[in-house]
């Protein structure tokens, strides 16, 4: 396994910085996603605010509001379907699973986080979709972060990992339900992103449109 991969359990690793190199493409690609479908302020059932700013693209889009967390295929904030997911986004995320030995992975949704200073993400599962044999592919964008990268229960304690510019998380398999969440990040700049990190989250929903 190359240098470059940091094995972080079973089924989990980090990939440090490879996507540097197509980062001001990528981040292209977020400024034409985010114009059709705009960052917003999603809430949860019980009325809290989720931290994050969002926005998805691909067939299907993640949402949550007071009806509860769920996928759809259009848009709520402009009643379109989700932009599609760059050609871009699709071959960094199938590329780097097979790196990892996730081979076949075809993602169908990719969420789009927008933190600010001060904003994290708690712990949590990402078990909002159908298919749980395919890995969750999670690229970093300008500034870094702490990711919490715990276990299968909520009251485990997590490990720690610093996200910096270019990196990719990738978890599946026996791991694929391991709680994980980020710390606040702190005030920084990122010459390419300033006071802001982004985060792209590939997923395989189990679900297909027609």
């Amino acid at each position: 396994m190359s240098d470059m991969v940091i094995k972080l359990a079973e089924q989990s690793y980090l990939l440090k910085g490879v996507a540097k190199q197509i980062a001001e493409n990528l981040l292209t690609e977020i400024n034409q996603i985010s114009a059709l479908s705009p960052f917003r302020q999603m809430s949860t059932k019980r009325g809290y605010y989720v931290g994050a700013k969002m926005t998805n693209c691909g067939d299907l889009g993640w949402v949550s509001d007071n009806k509860g967390y769920r996928y759809t295929a259009i848009d709520p904030l402009t009643n379109m379907p989700w932009p599609s997911m760059p050609e871009l986004f699709e071959s960094l995320a199938e590329e780097n699973a097979s790196l990892v030995d996730f081979q076949h992975f075809q993602p169908n949704a990719c969420l789009i986080n927008q933190y600010t200073p001060g904003v994290g993400m708690g712990l949590h599962q990402d078990k909002d979709e159908k298919d749980f044999t395919q890995p969750i592919v999670s690229v970093s964008l300008g500034v870094p972060a702490i990711f919490q990268f715990g276990g299968n229960k909520r009251n485990e304690t997590p490990n720690y990992h610093l996200l910096e510019h270019g990196d990719i998380v990738i978890w599946g398999g026996v791991d694929r339900l391991r709680f994980h969440g980020i710390k606040p990040i702190k005030l920084a700049h990122h010459t390419l992103t300033g006071q802001f990190r982004y985060n792209l989250t590939f997923r395989n929903t189990g679900t297909t449109i027609d």
